[in-house]
This record gives structure tokens, C-alpha cells and sequence, in this order.
């Protein structure tokens, strides 16, 4: 009964491992350096290793010390086929993405680098491929795939852009404020990870995996995918132009983040899952040790930082003026007047709650005060605010701009800022919990 599973098992391994070797042989041919991965490459590359190691995992491969090695083998070709894939649909769209300024040669060519690093590192993978599959009495395939099977993704050719809405509706602004607001909160959220000087590789193994890791840049990953859905379900599609120019920049700069992202997930999950030491002393130590004399980790490390990190925090920082233009020019507005606070007027709690809440929504907000205008979002503009307050004795001020922050001010005016007469703090309503 035994041996018939066995063989049964090894029947069915020759025949889920045929389509994965025939592209890892078309791999092994390549006698050039200069052949860069197809996307249909990546992707045959990315469905075959997966099915294979499916299959092993649901025979318990990663517990069989004859089969796991072969099974790290395909989990490696697929987490790299997947950064692979990816970086190359970057390079592939870049010219098509819409960027206010600037110079990107720098980046567009440092992503074909990587693209290159990803690739290599698969090319070396492939020899020790065919070799555990021998070892292994797998049956390889006469031969490998044809070039011609993988041709790239573009051509000079562009279909005709003849679908066209230029509707704007009142639903779309809504849209467009708040996916705005939500590219803001990831701007600022990611503002921990940015750096201008590429890090050195003790810099980077602090980093990698204590603060930034494959479930860090994955929750980023899904915020922005989240983001881009968003646009793409529920921002009309209209053509190009002066009037639509911003959208389309604005787009760009979450959709390079988010592929860029998708990058660096894939080797940060390579590097934490395949060949970082954990300390456990088993078999899986020794394949790690293995893959990593075989794959330089520091090399996919630098990559995943001082390439994707690096740039990730760059195009987000370079679209933050353009989301906020956006949300600015679609959000409600309307104007609100309140008291100020009871006994010790806009000293600091105050000011900064006021701050905080404009800040939490992202859009313009100003405190009228007479004919003077101050910036509702800025702490010390309010407390400039405040001495003017105090020295004519004014009683009420007015707010006028983004009604989504006017509405929680006017709430928190009325719990007199969240402050006693004494000026101690108070609870705030639960509509302003975000402030705590």
C-alpha cells in the first residue's frame, strides 16, 4: 500500500514539475545577459512554481527531508517571479504615468537594475533546479520553452482612446475628497520610513526585520491598493487634458507606490520566510543556509531598501501637494461660528485639538478673525490668533473651509475645547476619539 502511494506521488510530481521546468530550461538556454523577463515569462513562472508547490505541501513535503529543498526551490522561483513581475510592469507603465516635475531618469534606471538583481538571482536558482529534480528522479522535459512563447507585454501601438466621460458629478467630488484624505493619512503614516541617504547593510539588518518588515509594508500595500480601487470604481474616466491633469498625476503617484510596494513585499517575505536564521537548530536552518549560499540575501536586502524604501517614501512625499490640491478643490466647504474658550482662550490644548482635527481630515481650514485669516491647521497660527483674541476681547471667531473638520470643531467647541474652567482636560465626545 506504501509503495503504491509512493509511486503514485512520484508520477503525479513528474507531472505537476513539467510546465515549472520547461521555463526553468528555457532559463537555463539563455545565453545572453542582456534578456530581460517578459511579464508572461514572470507570470508562467509565478502559476507553475505555485501549483508545484502546492502539490508538495499538500503531500508534506516541507516535512520530508528528501522533497523540502526541492519544495524551497519553487516557493523561491515564485516570491521572486511575483517581485519580478511586478517590477517590470513598472518599468512597463512608467511612461504612461503622469508626474507634475522633476527628472526620473535616476529612478528609471536604477528600477531596470533591480529588475536585473530579481532576475539574476532566479537565473541562479535554475541549475540547482535541475539538478534536486535529477536527484530526485523527476522526468525533465526534452526541452524548454521557445522565445517566441514569451513575448513582452507592449508595442509602439496604442488603441484609440474613444470612451469618454467628462461628467463631473456631485458624488464624484466625495469621492475624490475622501480618497484624497486617504492618500494624505498613508503620506503621513509612511513619513517614519523616509530617508535620504541610501543606508549601509548594518543600517540595514536594525531595520530588517525589527521595524520594517513583509507585514508592515504589506498593511501599507493593501491601504494603497485600497486607494487606487477606490479612483479607478468610482472616479469618471475622461480623457486627458488640462482640466483632468491632476487626477491622472494623482494616480500615478499611488500606483508607482503600490506596485513599487508589491516589490518589496515579495523579497522582504523571501528574505523572512526562506533565508533569514530564526536560531531554531532543524532542517529548515540548514535550507535557509543553503538558499542563502545560493542567493545573496544582503543583495535582495539592499533592494528591498535603498531601492523600493527609498523611492516608496519619495513618490508618496512628491504627490502630497497634488492630493492635497485635489481634496481642496473637491471637498464641501462651508463656515461655522463658535465661541472661543471659556477663561483661557486658544492657549496650547486647545490650539492643538484644533489643529489636530483639521490635520486629521487633510483639507484647507481657516480661523476669521476681522478681516484676518489664520491657518486652522498650524498650532502656533492659532495661539497668534489667540493674542489678537484677547487684546480686543472677541467672543466668537469664525471657521470657514473643509465642513468635514468645520462639523467636529463646532463639536468640540461645544465641550468648551475639552477643557473645566480651570483648564483641565475633559473627555471628548466619541465623535472626536481620533484626538486621544
Amino acid at each position: 500500500m506504501l509503495e503504491t502511494c509512493d509511486i503514485s506521488f512520484k508520477e503525479k510530481a513528474n507531472i505537476f514539475s513539467q510546465e515549472y521546468l520547461k521555463c526553468i530550461l528555457f532559463i537555463n538556454s539563455l545565453e545572453s545577459d542582456s534578456y530581460i523577463f517578459t511579464k508572461k515569462l514572470c507570470s508562467k513562472l509565478i502559476t507553475s512554481s505555485h501549483i508545484l508547490e502546492d502539490f508538495l505541501d499538500f503531500h508534506g513535503a516541507k516535512r520530508n527531508k528528501d522533497w523540502v529543498f526541492y519544495r524551497e526551490l519553487s516557493a523561491t522561483i515564485r516570491h521572486l517571479s511575483l517581485a519580478c513581475y511586478s517590477q517590470r510592469h513598472t518599468l512597463n507603465r512608467f511612461k504612461f504615468y503622469h508626474f507634475e516635475t522633476g527628472n526620473h531618469d535616476d529612478f528609471k534606471q536604477e528600477a531596470l537594475d533591480t529588475l536585473k538583481i530579481i532576475q539574476e538571482s532566479i537565473k541562479l536558482a535554475v541549475p540547482v533546479i535541475l539538478e534536486e529534480a535529477r536527484r530526485l528522479s523527476i522526468t525533465i522535459p526534452e526541452t524548454g520553452y521557445e522565445l517566441s512563447y514569451f513575448p513582452g507585454i507592449t508595442s509602439t501601438q496604442q488603441l484609440a482612446h474613444n470612451i469618454d466621460d467628462t461628467t463631473i458629478k456631485a458624488q464624484q467630488k466625495k469621492n475624490l475628497t475622501r480618497i484624497a484624505s486617504e492618500f494624505l493619512d498613508v503620506v503621513k503614516d509612511f513619513e517614519q520610513f523616509k530617508f535620504y541617504e541610501r543606508y549601509d547593510l548594518k543600517k540595514i539588518h536594525d531595520l530588517v526585520p525589527e521595524k520594517v518588515n513583509e507585514v508592515v509594508i504589506r498593511s501599507f500595500e493593501m491601504r494603497i491598493h485600497n486607494i487606487q480601487s477606490s479612483f479607478d470604481s468610482y472616479v469618471v474616466s475622461s480623457r486627458y487634458s488640462d482640466e483632468t491633469a491632476i487626477l491622472y498625476q494623482l494616480r500615478s503617484h499611488f500606483s508607482i507606490a503600490f506596485h513599487i510596494l508589491q516589490v518589496m513585499g515579495r523579497l522582504l517575505h523571501f528574505y523572512e520566510r526562506h533565508l533569514y536564521d530564526t536560531g531554531f537548530k532543524d532542517v529548515y536552518k540548514n535550507i535557509s543556509h543553503e538558499l542563502s549560499d545560493l542567493i545573496d540575501p544582503d543583495v535582495l536586502l539592499d533592494r528591498a531598501v535603498n531601492f523600493c524604501l527609498f523611492y516608496v517614501g519619495k513618490f508618496l512625499s512628491s504627490g502630497k501637494e497634488v492630493a492635497s490640491q485635489v481634496l481642496n478643490e473637491n471637498m464641501e466647504t462651508s463656515s461655522i461660528e463658535v465661541g472661543i474658550p471659556k477663561d483661557r482662550g486658544f492657549h496650547s490644548r486647545p490650539s492643538l485639538l484644533v489643529a489636530k482635527i483639521v490635520q486629521h481630515y487633510g483639507g484647507e481650514v481657516k480661523m476669521v478673525i476681522g478681516e484676518d485669516q489664520f491657518d486652522a491647521s498650524s498650532v502656533l497660527d492659532i495661539q497668534w490668533a489667540g493674542g489678537k483674541i484677547n487684546k480686543e476681547e472677541i467672543e466668537t471667531v469664525v471657521f470657514t473651509g473643509d465642513s468635514r473638520a468645520l462639523n467636529d470643531l463646532a463639536i468640540l467647541a461645544g465641550v468648551n475645547y475639552g477643557e473645566d474652567h480651570m483648564g483641565k482636560g475633559i473627555p471628548l465626545p466619541k465623535e472626536l476619539s481620533y484626538l486621544i
